[in-house]
Parts: C-alpha cells; structure tokens; sequence
C-alpha cells in the first residue's frame, strides 16, 4: 500500500536541497516485515558523501542560526500543516515498512506532529535572562545560543516521531541538522525530507543520510563540525556513539536507549483497571518498545487472578499484516528479532516458568510471534534479565512493597516505570523510590511534547521534548555590559 502521492515515496537521500544516489551505486533492500517482500531500494551513500551532507549544514548554519525565532517557528508550522495533512499517506508508509498496525501509525503520525508544533510555538519562547548585576555600571545578561550543526541517528520502532522530536527541537533553536535513519525504514524519514522541503527549509538545513551504519554513525559523530550528537536505540550502541564523540573533542551528546520497565501492581489496586493498563503498557508496538512494560511484578494476594485474566486479555490479541482490520499486534521487524524472541520463550520455559498464553510462533508464520504471557519468571531468566523488544510479557509475585521496589530497581537500565495502585502514601513512595526517569500511575499514555522524555543510568543522557529538549541544541552565552555611564552607587 504506497502513498496515494507518489512525490512521499522518495528512493533517495536529501543533502543541501538536492535529491541524491551513492557515488558507488550501493543501495540497500527495504523490506515489508509483514510478508519480506521487497518494498524498494535506497542507496548506501559513501563517507565522502556523508561528509558533503556536514558541509551543507555548516554553510545552511551561518544564515539559518541568524534568521529570527518567528520566521524560524513559521517555516516549522508549515512543516507541521503538510505532515498533518499527509497523514494517511505518511501512516501508511510507516506501516509498509516498519510493521505496526494501522492504527498505531496512524497514532505515531499525530504524535510526530505534535512536536513540530510545539516547538514551533517554543521557538518564540527560547530566551535567555537579565541578571542582576553585583558589578557597579554593568548589565548582566545570557543569551542563548544554537550549537551548530546536530547529527541525528533514529531507529526503526518510531521511524518519523524519534526524527520530529530531535529535529523541530534543533531547528527552533537554530540548529541544522544531519538525519541518519535506520535503514530497515528510511522511507518515513525521506518523506519527511520531502514535506520539509515543501515547507520552505533552506537548502542544507535539514539534511537526509544513509550509509553502512557503522561507518556513517562514525563519520557524521567524529567530524569536529557537528556540535550535537542525538542518538536512540540500544545501550550497546549509544556506547559507541559516546565513544567515537569523545575521540572527535568535546560536544554535546543526548543519548535515549533501552528500558527493562518495570509494571508494579500493589495489593490496593484496581484489578480490572491494572490488567486494561498492562496489556497496553507491554503489546503496544508489537512490544518492540523501549518504554514497554518488561517484567510485571504484582502483590502476592492479587497475583493468581492478575495471572488468569492478563492471560486471557492478550490471548484476544489480534494478529496479523498492518493493514487489516482490527489488528493489535504485528510482525516482528526482522528474523534476528523473531529468532531472539524464540530464544528468550524456550529459556524461561526451560527455566521452570508456566507458559500461560501464547509461547509459540503464530501460524501466520514468517516474522509473526503469539502474544505471550510467562508467569513466575525469576532472575536468570532472559526475559527477566533482559529487554524483551517483543510481545512476550514475564509476570512474577512480590509479597512486600520494598521487596517489590528492590527486584524493580535491580537493572542497569532507568527509562519508565508503571504503577497501579490506589493509595497515595504508596504511590508517593513508588514515585520517588524507583530509580527510572519516567513514573506513570494507573495509565499507559505518559508521553508527549511538553514532558521531558528520557532515561536514567544505561537508558541514556539528557531528555528530548519539553523545554528540556532544547538544552542538546543551545548554549547558555553570558555577558557582562561594562562601562554605560550609569551612576555608580554612593558608598556607605
């Protein structure tokens, strides 16, 4: 299912206002998860190419940082307006090349322009202040200024809002920017390309790369020009991207990696309502969801019935291709997914866990996994241990509210929590004792523009969205106005 305007469907990068092939003629298969059929190709661009996309954005930047915030917040709006407008193309592309049902991309699309909007409006408010001064005939007072170039690298799980939420935070400031897209979805980031073109973006302001991911993370990160370094996905990788930055100097780096989220169901909470949250907290996205719930720990007296009737919510899952109705769950985004997936069911039911719904590849075969739900999961399990970027849900009891925190907290990772439960003196103690950047109580949607979104420990570096998601992209400049003729105050 392409997009019904075919101008959306771009098989090529976008570098200084200009639609380009490799220099070596290199391209790379995007496939539909749904089904492995080819969608198209799009080319592998090489370091000397990557390179020229930094040159563009440092030349685009000596104008773009002096054009002012109401004409910079203009040109976001009507980039806003035309992804709004392309919705139902931009959701199908989504879609077709990255899995999730329909409805979801449909879901991600608003969401994505949500942050171009704000920051649209947020582009008007970035000021800096005047101090009072301690210095006699001085005016104190900062200013902020942008970065410079920022080199933006995005997955495949949110191919369009993890570029929206990175860039429209950059270029409101004043920013230009270097997109390196997955490349199992690179389509959803060269239609954007295409509607920030429409939208009347200068030449090398916003710039589209691919290449041999190793090699392009390098090039666009060790080149001393880019200023901002924002990166999400894995832990493993934001520490080759902290590493390869710090070997090109010192600059800015705002790193959103992996969850293990923990889903606590106190003894107080709302039965009904906590399997409604947890279902959504963990299936969204097919599971493949750096925020999704990980390991669900619920208080021992609610446990067996929590078990019974989360099984039997997810055994109504619905799974199929994106495009058929109805559907909750899809594909897996690729066959070392799918294997790891497999993987981590066969260890937990080795392990000694009940394999309660689900725990087997669906019929559907290809990509597709059953919803699964694994009770009594323990440590040394991989499901517990490890992030489960998959429908597959670990479920295990806690007979204590400290017990509870501690098995949370036992992570390297920091990014979301969830909380079900009634009473305030424990929510409060929830809140402020579970070591995750991110607390939602008694509901799954938590995210959006105006909240700081980000991780703690390994789940990454500073936040994205909010007035936070400015601070990658801008530098605090202080000035000291010495000397302006005003009278001296009279000394005691």
């Amino acid at each position: 299912m392409l997009p019904r305007h075919p101008i959306l469907f771009k098989s090529l990068c976008y570098v200084d206002g200009r639609w380009v092939h490799s220099d070596s003629a290199a391209t790379v298969a995007v496939q539909n998860p749904a089904d492995q059929s080819v969608i198209g190709h799009v080319p592998m661009l090489v370091r000397a190419q990557i390179t020229g996309a930094v040159d563009a954005a440092q030349r685009a930047f000596e104008s773009w940082r002096w054009v002012s915030q109401t004409q910079r917040s203009a040109a976001l709006l009507r980039w806003h307006e035309r992804i709004v407008r392309h919705q139902e193309d931009l959701a199908a592309l989504l879609s077709l090349e990255q899995g999730k049902p329909l409805a979801e991309s449909r879901g991600e699309i608003r969401y994505a322009a949500s942050f171009v909007e704000w920051y649209a409006h947020e582009a008007k408010r970035l000021a800096g202040r005047t101090i009072p001064t301690h210095i006699d005939g001085a005016h104190l007072g900062t200013v902020m200024e942008p970065v410079g170039v920022a080199a933006l690298i995005t997955p495949w799980n949110f191919p369009v809002a993890m570029i929206t939420r990175k860039a429209a935070a950059a270029l409101a400031a004043g920013c230009t920017v270097v997109v390196k897209p997955a490349h199992e979805t690179p389509y959803s980031a060269l239609a954007l390309a295409q509607l920030a073109e429409e939208a009347g973006f200068p030449a090398g302001v916003y710039n589209v790369v691919l290449g041999e991911p190793q090699m392009a993370m390098e090039t666009l990160v060790g080149d001393t020009r880019v200023r901002a370094v924002s990166f999400t996905g894995s832990t493993r990788v934001g520490s080759l991207v902290t590493q390869a930055a710090a070997r090109a100097g010192i600059k800015k780096v705002a790193l959103e990696l992996g969850g293990n989220a923990p889903f606590i169901v106190t003894e107080d909470a709302d039965l009904e309502q906590s399997v409604r949250i947890a279902v959504g907290a963990k299936f969204q996205t097919s599971g493949q969801d750096c925020c999704a719930a990980n390991r669900i720990f619920v208080a021992r007296p609610l446990y067996e019935a929590f078990v019974e009737r989360y099984a039997a919510a997810v055994r109504e899952l619905k799974t199929g291709p994106a495009f058929e109705k109805d559907v909750d769950i899809g594909p897996l985004m690729h066959q070392a997914a799918f294997d790891s997936t497999a993987q981590r069911v066969d260890d937990a039911r080795e392990k000694g866990a009940r394999i309660v719904a689900g725990g087997q590849p669906h019929v559907l075969g290809g990509w597709y996994y059953e919803p699964t739900v694994i009770a009594d999961a323990a440590p040394g399990m991989r499901v517990y241990d490890e992030e489960n970027f998959a429908p597959i849900s670990a479920v295990c009891a806690f007979d204590t509210l400290d017990e509870a925190i501690a098995k949370a907290n036992d992570t390297e990772y920091g990014l979301a929590a969830y909380v079900c439960a009634t009473r305030m003196d424990t929510i409060f103690q929830l809140v402020r004792r579970l070591d995750f950047a991110m607390v939602s109580v008694n509901g799954v949607k938590f995210t959006g523009a105006p909240i700081p979104f980000g991780g703690m420990k390994a789940s990454g570096l500073g936040r994205e969205g909010g007035a936070e998601g400015f601070e990658p992209f801008v530098e605090t400049k202080y000035f000291c106005l010495g000397n302006l003729g005003l009278p001296l105050a009279a000394m005691a």
